[in-house]
């Protein structure tokens, strides 16, 4: 990150792509489920949230952007919210074991929120984007 003034971390392309050909594919099998109207009922609810979380990583990529003034997070579907270094309270990273599962979590806090991203929504190790976070962060509120 030297030299730079500003990160952006963002869903993977190939990431988004497996969400709308996983979408396409279970609304072929909704097309051709032959009458059986359960079948039908069922594919056509998980086409339709996969089609949902597809659109929403094309309309809000990047998750999370960050320069000397602040950072700028993604919120509710696909906004944007503006927070400013002196409102961010903590960043850290959640790690949490669970039967064969280890999930890590990038955890933005702020006085009246929290943002949480993994590292499909980052494009990268949370643990590599809190470190870049706390760089800029040091660098910029001198």
């Amino acid at each position: 990150m030297d030299g730079q003034e500003s990160r952006r971390w963002r869903v993977p392309p190939k990431v988004v792509a497996a969400k709308c050909a996983a979408a396409a594919a279970v609304a072929a099998v909704a097309a051709f489920s032959g009458g059986d109207s359960e079948r039908l009922l069922l594919a056509g609810v998980a086409a339709l949230g996969l089609a949902a979380v597809a659109l929403r990583d094309l309309l809000a990529p990047v998750r999370v952007a960050a320069d000397r003034d602040g950072m700028t997070v993604v919120t509710g579907y696909a906004g944007h919210r503006r927070v400013p270094w002196e409102a961010v309270t903590a960043i850290r990273v959640d790690e949490r074991r669970r039967l064969l599962l280890h999930t890590r979590m990038l955890e933005i806090e702020t006085a009246d929120d929290l943002h949480l991203f993994s590292a499909f929504d980052l494009g990268a190790d949370v643990h590599d984007v809190a470190d870049d976070l706390y760089r800029l962060r040091a660098r910029t509120t001198r």
